[in-house]
């Protein structure tokens, strides 16, 4: 079983930083660091490399090549699968 590497945009760690701030200031600071936590994790598994997700939907995605998969029914994760 191979591993991907993964590479988090900067504009993706933002957008979770900011998503965290929102919650964090709603006054729920343990739920803010636990939904960063679940996040990366969640950007850990796409590393196995033994399957792959389908392609976005999206056109411009979808002719620049990404990969898509939904992260808790609310999230769209796009990604490159460089060995295909």
């Amino acid at each position: 079983m191979g591993k991907r590497k993964i590479n988090i945009l900067e504009q993706a760690a933002i957008a979770i930083a900011e998503i965290s701030f929102f919650v964090e200031s709603k006054g729920m600071p343990v739920t803010a660091k636990k939904f960063v936590d679940e996040v990366f994790e969640f950007f850990e598994t796409l590393s196995v490399d033994t399957f792959s997700h389908k392609r976005c939907e999206y056109k411009r995605w979808k002719d620049l090549g990404y990969r898509c998969v939904h992260y808790k029914k609310k999230y769209i994760v796009a990604y490159l699968d460089l060995k295909k």
